[in-house]
């Protein structure tokens, strides 16, 4: 019952990824107000900005209310956790932040307004990795579908 209770907690996080980040992209997206997140994603490298732009925000909502309800789960925990890898280390500069912190290397010129704060992308990417890993639980619409069992019985 504490596995389940804390896999639960830990799903919760899905909710923040949807309500805090996903819905206001995929709000600006369909509005045609999400210029600056396109071109953010275009800065990255990836090739039609739009598309992966979509993809991202699509992610962050759709995943994260999908491992909230525990619904598709590790599909739904690894897309977020795919996302947050690219926010965190692409976008944010985890690594250089990391190597800036250990005292290897300094900030370069465009740190304070290029990079942001890789913190929060990367505890998202943590706990969706461990949602992926460890599955949603008792607590979760995926369990309730596949019945009592834990897994679909194969006949």
């Amino acid at each position: 019952m504490a596995r389940d209770f804390a896999l639960l907690v830990l799903r919760l996080t899905g909710l923040y990824l949807a309500w805090g980040h996903g819905w206001g992209k995929v709000v600006a997206l369909a509005t045609g107000e999400g210029d600056r997140f396109v071109e953010a994603v275009g800065a990255m490298g990836f090739p039609v900005p739009i598309a992966f732009a979509w993809a991202a925000a699509l992610s962050e909502l759709v995943g994260g209310l999908c491992v909230a309800l525990g619904l598709f789960t590790p599909v739904a925990a690894g897309a977020a956790a795919v996302t947050m890898f690219v926010a965190a280390f692409l976008r944010h500069q985890a690594h250089r932040v990391l190597l800036v912190n250990l005292g290897v290397s300094s900030y370069p010129e465009d740190h304070p307004e290029g990079w942001g704060s890789p913190e929060l992308a990367f505890v998202f990417l943590l706990c969706f990795v461990a949602i992926a890993l460890l599955g949603p639980g008792s607590w979760s619409l995926d369990r309730l579908w596949r019945g009592r069992g834990g897994s679909r019985r194969r006949r």
